[in-house]
């Protein structure tokens, strides 16, 4: 059974790690982080990968039409082949959202995962892990519009009943195993082998 989940949280709550661990232990399902999407846009010198390059230089968000563009691209076919598609990076705003809920017709989002970990430790695991973009400046830069932009996104999945907060602190492990509950709760999960 194919279904996309978001998974939210502020940049550095470990959202791509523990999607990861997901992808690993699971078969069927399929991380697509937007965010290395639009860094291997970026490296590819292509028109759109210098534009996106520009923006997230400045530390801004890429545009939604642009975001919406290259997530229908990937998303449709892992829909089609029956993938269970753990979305990290995307939506963004609540325009966004709509769009993907148009993108998933007719089973639309099977619902959305918040890791909740607090501003002060996800800005030291941001630094810590040594990307160029990932400066005090820019770490700031983009903690600030994820509170002015993508937070109302809790709300509009809440308000669909979609929306399942999980702790995002403590052992990777322990991380995991709350993730992986909630997650199974949404679509079947099997083992892999």
């Amino acid at each position: 059974m194919s279904g996309v989940i978001v998974v939210l949280g502020r940049q550095g709550s470990g959202k791509g790690t523990q999607c990861g661990l997901l992808e690993q232990h699971f078969d069927g399902v399929v991380h697509v982080s937007t965010g290395d999407m639009l860094r291997d846009a970026a490296t590819s010198g292509t028109p759109l990968g210098r534009r996106a390059e520009a923006i997230m230089t400045a530390g801004e968000l890429v545009p939604d039409d642009v975001m919406c563009d290259v997530v229908a691209e990937r998303l449709v076919p892992l829909l089609e082949s029956g993938a269970t598609v753990l979305l990290d990076g995307f939506p963004r705003t609540p325009a966004q959202a709509e769009a993907l809920a148009g993108m998933t017709v007719p089973d639309g989002i099977a619902g959305a995962v918040l890791l909740e970990v607090d501003v002060a430790e996800v800005s030291e695991r941001m630094l810590a892990r040594g990307r160029d973009d990932d400066t005090v400046a820019g770490i700031a830069r983009r903690l600030e519009l994820y509170e002015a932009q993508t937070a109302p996104l809790v709300e509009w999945f809440a308000g669909r009943g979609l929306l399942q907060r999980i702790e995002g602190t403590g052992a990777p492990e322990e991380v995991f195993d709350r993730l992986a509950a909630a997650i199974g709760g949404l679509v079947p999960l099997r083992l892999s082998r």
